[in-house]
């Protein structure tokens, strides 16, 4: 069995009840729930974490390496600033994808520039708390085929 950690960066603690317009009602104990769920039914043993603190964030991706087959990242505000994020997770070398609950490229200008996507298998942006269903497929279908393709 994989093994995948789900890190979730700053103030998404906070969903659920943060600007629902933009993000859902779904709280982050749903997401964390529906991946644990969803990624037992695929074989991939999914852990959670989540911190509003980048070095904290970057210390667990540290700590990825050598314990998790791949990381399902939502780096929030970190997407768009972050260099220090994108060199851990090259650092590493684990296959990353990169998850966003909003359409990131329909908001403000900013939020169209990802430093994360420079390392990512992939990116899913728009499809709220399913985005993590996908991204998880996405890590399940790397994994076993060794590439995107």
């Amino acid at each position: 069995m994989h093994k995948a950690l789900i890190l979730n960066g700053p103030n998404l603690n906070l969903l659920g009840t943060r600007q629902p317009e933009v993000y859902g009602s779904t709280t982050l104990e749903m997401v964390e729930n529906l991946c644990v769920s969803h990624g037992s039914s695929i074989g991939i043993d999914v852990s959670c974490f989540q911190s509003n603190h980048e070095g904290a964030l970057i210390d667990a991706i540290h700590a990825a390496k050598g314990d998790q087959d791949g990381i399902v990242l939502n780096a929030g505000a970190y997407t768009h600033t972050s260099i220090a994020l994108m060199d851990a997770i090259a650092s590493v070398e684990l296959p990353m994808i990169e998850v966003h609950m909003s359409n990131i490229h329909a908001r403000e200008d900013f939020r169209h520039v990802s430093y994360i996507s420079k390392v990512a298998v992939g990116q899913i942006c728009g499809f709220g708390a399913r985005g993590y269903v996908m991204a998880l497929d996405g890590l399940a279908a790397h994994l076993n085929c060794g590439s995107t393709a």
